[in-house]
């Protein structure tokens, strides 16, 4: 049997996944991580790698056709299927496996176009096999230190001259119609490459929609730009919820706040903990995620929450490949509005890590509490909820103090440790030709 034949095997009975996430998509995305690990499928960190693209969201024209992009640069053949609500994983899973085993059986009937996949919720694409527009994804990475924001989709010429206005530092000549770095001063007064390089807003284990125009030198991380792909009009956040509804005057079980405050930790500690190629505590995180949500019993998701991190805080290891990453003392952080896990780290990515840590394992006691989360204290996961400014407008304004003169290896751990809500009703620049 060939490799192409292996390949299309492969994708039959058990097809890799690659998620795409649209911002106001976190209730889908996680609907589609609990099926994906119910059937035993495994989640891809890159198109290269992939057979199946699964979007959580309804994207509009353009962004769907930077997806179709995307799905051109995963191996053939290979279809995407969008979940636009909830309870549609299952069946928007099955249909693109069936409609895989079509295309692996019938390989030269491939089609280029959008094919109905089932009651107009998921729209399937089967690819042409042409190459993507632009440089795919690098390969998952399980080291720190390594360079996970290669994974990012690739810059263009686009990147390089459009939609940065005034920024002549970072404009890029071309040869032969591919970009070229430009050369700038460097901290140590040398003449280094400059190159551009955006990361985002398809990425696993990265917030939804985010978008950050790196300028490199060398793997020195010199400015960040952030950007984001248009959201939701009202800026609702999952996380969020139930204090929102308590600022309306709705009633609220302060044990409702608590269950979705333990599974938002736990649903950022699992990107970080990814990242730093933990991958089995990272897993168990997220299952205890779910069943956070589906209302396991408190005394079950204690026990199982104590044990993974004991071994998490235990570790020598973690803590020397994150100590010292995106130092954030308290008082600068006042000073950038930041409030909740961030605030009381006053530090590193570790130190943030363990307060996630220690937060999640608070809330696990107030899972029964009836009574109503209280009117003046709307504190949610990543802190005060309900004011002019959301909390997590404050963690992306002091991303690129923290990113700068960092490692770019480190950027995403970095960018994990604090993880932004993005549907929260931030304000950053508009889009300027982002790349899916």
């Amino acid at each position: 049997m060939d490799l192409r034949s292996r390949l299309r095997r492969r994708a039959v009975q058990s097809p890799v996944v690659l998620v795409a996430v649209l911002p106001g998509a976190t209730e889908l995305r996680l609907d589609v991580e609990a099926e994906l690990r119910r059937r035993g499928w495994d989640i891809a960190g890159a198109p290269a790698v992939a057979d199946l693209l699964v979007v959580c969201g309804s994207p509009d024209p353009d962004v769907g056709r930077r997806l179709d992009t995307l799905r051109r640069a995963m191996p053939q053949p290979a279809l995407r299927v969008d979940v636009s609500r909830p309870g549609r994983a299952a069946q928007a899973l099955d249909e693109g496996l069936a409609l895989l085993s079509e295309r692996a059986a019938s390989p030269s009937e491939s089609a280029s176009g959008h094919e109905d996949a089932g009651a107009g919720e998921h729209q399937a694409h089967s690819g042409s096999g042409s190459a993507p527009a632009e440089p795919g994804h690098g390969a998952p990475h399980g080291h720190e230190h390594q360079h996970p924001g290669h994974e990012a989709a690739g810059h263009t010429e686009q990147d390089a001259h459009g939609g940065h206005g005034g920024h002549d530092h970072h404009a890029m000549s071309t040869v032969a119609g591919l970009p070229m770095a430009d050369r700038a001063d460097d901290r140590d007064g040398l003449r280094l490459d400059r190159l551009l390089l955006p990361l985002g807003p398809v990425l696993a284990d990265w917030p939804a929609g985010l978008i950050l125009r790196c300028a490199l030198q060398g793997d020195i991380v010199q400015e960040v730009r952030v950007d984001r792909l248009p959201g939701p009009p009202d800026g609702t956040s999952f996380w969020n919820e139930p204090w929102l509804r308590a600022s309306r005057g709705e009633p609220v079980a302060l044990g409702v706040g608590a269950r979705r405050r333990c599974a938002a930790h736990l649903d950022s500690l699992g990107r970080l903990l990814s990242l730093a190629g933990w991958g089995d505590p990272a897993a168990r995180l997220r299952r205890l995620r779910d069943e956070v949500l589906d209302g396991a019993p408190a005394g079950q998701c204690g026990e199982r929450l104590r044990a993974v991190a004991g071994r998490v805080e235990r570790s020598r290891t973690l803590r020397w490949g994150l100590a010292g990453l995106g130092r954030l003392p308290a008082e600068r952080a006042r000073r950038w509005g930041v409030t909740g896990p961030a605030l009381e780290a006053d530090g590193d990515v570790h130190d943030r890590l363990l307060v996630w840590l220690r937060e999640a394992r608070r809330a696990v006691r107030d899972f029964d509490d009836v009574r109503p989360l209280p009117a003046g204290e709307l504190i949610g996961p990543r802190g005060t909820v309900g004011g002019s400014r959301p909390p997590s407008q404050a963690l992306l304004d002091v991303l690129p103090e923290l990113l700068a003169g960092a490692e770019f290896g480190c950027a995403r751990l970095i960018v994990a440790s604090l993880d932004p809500d993005v549907d929260e009703s931030v304000a950053v620049s508009a889009g300027d030709g982002a790349h899916v």
